[in-house]
């Protein structure tokens, strides 16, 4: 069975579900002591010192993992160009969760359109400083043709499935399919609602028929301002056991 890792945006444990975290410790600690994966989100408005990660990083089980999402100075202000003194930085920052460190988040802005050379360039410095799991999340309804998913695929980088979707095909995983990521937002108000028990059902039903090359299948739950991220995380990782 592929592994399936399942999360939150961050590791914040809300007062209502403290009890599904028992023990002493840090919030890290203790989220990672129950659930087997996080999305590291503040590294998008920051940077952390390599000895933060470090320090993450020895926090947690063997075999948890870290996703962690690029920083805006790379997709929001530099739209993907000119990249090679933030980019060097990050990697050198987040190689300091070794063994723990999972997929690598692109998430664009939803003003960027696809233009095949940026994003074919992009891709392959990336690729030559990095050879671990990376997801795009593209936001922008000109990535979801036939030439991206190409272009995608080519790097061997995965294409989110997200909700909600600015488009129907951005439901879907695409790109790359070694690897596999899911990420709910919260629906209708994104990063309010909770999603309903039939909807986190149906996603551990997407995770386990991923097709048969995903060799790592995830899914973060973002809709956090409530804590409903937390209960559905817990419900979906249980469902997946």
């Amino acid at each position: 069975m592929e592994p399936f890792f399942v999360g939150t945006a961050g590791w914040g444990i809300p007062k209502q579900y403290a009890g599904a975290f028992p023990g002493e410790g840090s919030h890290l600690e203790r989220y990672a002591r129950t659930l087997g994966a996080v999305e590291i989100n503040s590294s998008f408005y920051r940077p952390h010192r390599p000895s933060t990660y470090e320090r993450w990083a020895a926090s947690v089980p063997t075999g948890f993992q870290f996703s962690v999402k690029l920083p805006q100075e790379i997709t929001h202000t530099r739209r993907l160009v000119d990249l090679v003194e933030p980019l060097a930085r990050f990697l050198g920052e987040v190689r300091a969760l070794g063994p723990a460190l999972g997929p690598l988040l692109v998430q664009l802005p939803p003003s960027l359109r696809f233009e095949r050379a940026i994003a074919d360039r992009f891709l392959g410095d990336f690729r030559e400083k990095f050879d671990g799991q990376l997801a795009c999340e593209p936001r922008h309804e000109t990535w979801f043709s036939d030439v991206a998913d190409a272009v995608l695929r080519n790097h061997h980088v995965a294409r989110v499935a997200a909700d909600p979707a600015v488009v129907p095909q951005a439901a879907q995983p695409g790109g790359w399919l070694g690897l596999v990521c899911i990420r709910l937002h919260g629906s209708p108000k994104v990063y309010y609602s909770a999603y309903a028990p039939e909807t986190v059902a149906a996603t551990a039903e997407r995770l386990r028929t991923a097709p048969s090359e995903a060799e790592n299948r995830w899914c973060i739950f973002d809709n956090t301002a409530l804590g409903e991220a937390t209960a559905q995380a817990l419900d979906l990782f249980r469902q997946l056991q």
